[in-house]
C-alpha cells in the first residue's frame, strides 16, 4: 500500500474539515476542536456555526474549499444524495483533494455509496472511510459514540487517534461495510425503541407507575441501551432529536429494500424492520418528522386512543 497518509495525526500537524453542523455534527467537530485540532468548516446555512467559529473554527465558502485546506474531511450529513452532492457535485470535496488527503463519511448512508466514493477518490490518490456512528446526540457529547469503519484497513487505524476523540471505532472491512453495520444497527435500534414504546403505554394502561416500572425491569432482560438513553425521555415528553425520525425511515428503508449485487441476488427479508420502518413512516406523516426517535412512543399511544 506504500505511504499513503499525509502526515502522523496530531493536533499540531493534521488539518481538518467538517461539514454537516446538525445535531450530530456539531458536537463531533467540537470535541475535535476541544481536543486540539484546526478545523475549516463549511455550511449551507451559516449563521449555524457560530458556535463553531466562537471555538476557533474557519468557515469556508465552499465544500471544494474545505478539501483544499484540509488533510481529513469528516462529513455528517442528513441522506446518501446530500453525500452525494457534498462530495461529487462539481463544487464538492472530490474537486479540491489534495494528494493523500482522506474523506471521512459518518453520515448513515448506501455501502454501494461509499463504494464509489473510495474509488473515486483512489482516482486522484486519496482515501475514503465510511463511519457512520451510534450513541446519539449523548454520544456525541460525550465521545462514546460506536464507530462502524469500512474502507482500507491501513487509513482507518491511521485515523485511530482522530476516532478516539470521537468514541470507539471498530474496523468491520472494505468499503461499505462500515454502512452495512449501520443499517444492522439501526435495524436493532428500531426494533428497541419499539418495544421500549410498547411496554411504557402498556405499564400505564395497566395502571403502573411507569417511572417505578422502568427502573423494576431496567437492570433485566428488558433492559437495554435504548431505554437508557431514551426511557426518561419518553416517560418526560422529551422529544428532542438526538437523531431526526425521518432519518430513521431512511436508514430501516436501505435495510429492508437492500439488494446486495454479485454473483446471485440476495434479498434479506425483515418483518419486523419493515413494521418498524412503517411505524417510524407513520410518525413522519403525523408531521413528527424532526422529532427525536423516541417519539415513537406518540404512535404507539394514538394507535390506543390517546392523542
Amino acid at each position: 500500500m506504500g505511504t499513503p497518509y499525509p502526515t502522523p495525526i496530531a493536533p499540531s500537524q493534521t488539518r481538518i474539515g467538517w461539514i454537516g453542523i446538525g445535531v450530530m455534527g456539531a458536537a463531533m467537530a467540537s470535541r475535535l476542536l476541544s481536543a486540539g485540532y484546526s478545523l475549516t468548516i463549511y455550511a449551507r446555512t451559516p449563521s449555524k456555526s457560530l458556535s463553531l467559529q466562537s471555538q476557533g473554527a474557519l468557515l469556508a465558502s465552499s465544500p471544494r474549499d474545505v478539501a483544499q485546506y484540509s488533510d481529513v474531511v469528516f462529513t455528517m450529513l442528513g441522506h446518501p444524495q446530500d453525500v452525494r452532492e457534498i462530495v461529487l457535485g462539481s463544487d464538492g470535496l472530490l474537486s479540491g483533494l489534495n494528494p493523500n488527503s482522506v474523506m471521512i463519511d459518518t453520515t448513515s448512508s448506501h455501502p454501494a455509496l461509499a463504494r464509489e466514493m473510495l474509488a473515486a477518490a483512489r482516482e486522484k490518490a486519496c482515501w475514503a472511510v465510511d463511519a457512520p456512528v451510534s450513541g446519539g446526540d449523548v454520544g456525541a457529547r460525550d465521545g462514546k459514540l460506536a464507530i462502524f469503519a469500512g474502507g482500507d484497513g491501513g487509513v482507518v487505524n491511521w485515523l485511530t487517534p482522530l476516532f478516539e476523540v470521537l468514541g470507539r471505532a471498530t474496523y468491520m472491512g472494505e468499503a461499505g461495510c462500515g454502512q452495512s453495520s449501520k443499517i444492522a444497527n439501526q435495524i436493532m435500534v428500531g426494533a428497541n425503541l419499539l418495544g421500549l414504546s410498547e411496554g411504557l403505554v402498556f405499564a400505564e394502561r395497566a395502571g403502573l407507575d411507569v417511572k417505578q416500572f422502568m427502573e423494576a425491569v431496567r437492570g433485566g432482560a428488558a433492559g437495554s441501551m435504548a431505554m437508557e438513553l431514551f426511557g426518561e425521555r419518553m416517560i418526560g415528553r422529551d422529544f428532542r432529536p438526538g437523531g431526526f425520525a425521518e432519518y430513521l425511515v431512511k436508514d430501516l428503508g436501505m435495510g429492508v429494500d437492500v439488494v446486495e449485487e454479485g454473483e446471485d441476488e440476495r434479498v434479506v427479508v425483515l418483518p419486523g424492520a419493515a413494521l418498524c420502518k412503517q411505524l417510524f413512516s407513520g410518525m413522519v406523516a403525523n408531521g413528527d418528522a424532526k422529532l427525536g426517535t423516541q417519539g415513537i412512543i406518540t404512535v404507539i399511544e394514538r394507535i390506543n386512543g390517546k392523542s
